[in-house]
């Protein structure tokens, strides 16, 4: 992993990862009093090349996210026909942007895995049973009726903002 300090120059230190991963493994939210209230953005790229931005419901496992979508949605539309993506979020005392390529999951044994996550956090999702997608008795009416394609997003880099002392702006490419 390469690690450059982008606050150097102002005499901040380089942002500790290992702290960050803790915090995404933890479901960490944006502040103490913030329970649930962490809200995960997904940037794909449409047609024309402009961004598209949507909240989604991702989960941090095996040190990366993981998203699921419906097959009329527009992100599926454009992670099918163009990978690159990003996702940010914050977390206590920090805001990450990460930089990657989604692809789409269809091994079993991966979905079965990202579903027991899903199902901790909250939402009773499964395996549906083709084994290459997830239902749930209930999701975001925008994402249609199920089954749902899972998407896994091999990070480039993230860049982390911490905003409690000492501070620091980081980015890290894998």
């Amino acid at each position: 992993m390469d690690i450059i300090n982008l606050g150097e120059a102002d005499g901040l230190p380089p942002v500790d990862w290992a702290g960050v991963v803790d915090k995404l493994e933890a479901g960490s939210a944006p502040a103490p009093d913030a329970l649930n209230s962490r809200t995960t953005w997904l940037v794909t790229v449409n047609s024309d090349g402009s961004p598209h931005v949507t909240a989604v419901g991702a989960v941090w496992l095996d040190g990366t996210f993981w998203f699921q979508t419906g097959t009329g949605t527009r992100k599926q539309r454009n992670v099918a026909r163009d990978g690159r993506c990003s996702v940010a979020l914050s977390i206590r005392d920090a805001d990450v942007v990460f930089e990657g390529e989604a692809t789409r999951v269809t091994d079993l044994a991966a979905i079965t895995r990202v579903t027991r996550a899903w199902a901790d956090t909250g939402w009773p999702v499964e395996p549906d049973a083709s084994g290459s997608g997830i239902t749930a008795p209930f999701n975001a009416p925008a994402q249609g009726p199920p089954p749902w394609n899972v998407y896994r997003i091999e990070p480039r880099s993230a860049t982390v903002a911490l905003s409690a002392e000492p501070g620091g702006l980081t980015r890290f490419r894998f």
